[in-house]
């Protein structure tokens, strides 16, 4: 399995994918909006053998109070049913999460299922002082620091760009 940055002939791909994923092609439309509005600071895709497809990560910015500290939201995260139960979904987390070490971000938060995404090390929000703008249960709101108190400085709540807004 190649983990590899999305090249522009990955875009269509990427949007079926999406749509084949994800119940509504909500997830499809806000990849492109990120896309468009220069929201997306790093994106990764997961290619087979035969070079498709078949997984897809995004990160972009979020706002932590009224600063923007370079902490990253990721989302959206997918892989083709085919292709589940493989580990890709862990490779494109764990190179999405050296990449942008690599480049001096200093943390990362998600939305979503704790049970799968504290294995990569995410913790509640809130022991960092942290909530999130939308109205969701506290332990579905995570937090991850790159580098060693990285949210000191920045506890407040996280505004996610405003295209998940139309989520």
């Amino acid at each position: 399995m190649l983990i590899r940055s999305e090249a522009l002939a990955d875009q269509l791909a990427i949007d079926r994918l999406l749509k084949n994923v994800f119940p509504t092609e909500a997830e499809a439309a806000l990849v492109r909006a990120l896309r468009e509005n220069g929201h997306n600071t790093l994106s990764l895709v997961a290619c087979n053998d035969d070079g498709e497809v078949v997984g897809h990560l995004m990160f972009s910015p979020v706002q932590v109070g009224e600063t923007d500290t370079g902490v990253q939201g990721l989302a959206p995260l997918c892989v083709h049913p085919d292709y589940r139960q493989q580990g890709i979904a862990a490779q494109l987390v764990r190179e999405g999460f050296d990449t942008l070490n690599e480049f001096g971000y200093p943390a990362c938060v998600v939305l979503g299922d704790p049970a799968y995404y504290s294995r990569f090390g995410f913790k509640p929000a809130a022991d960092f002082g942290l909530r999130c703008k939308w109205d969701v249960p506290a332990e579905a709101f995570m937090a991850f620091e790159f580098a060693q108190g990285a949210f000191e400085q920045a506890s407040d709540e996280v505004a996610y760009c405003p295209e998940f807004d139309a989520l």
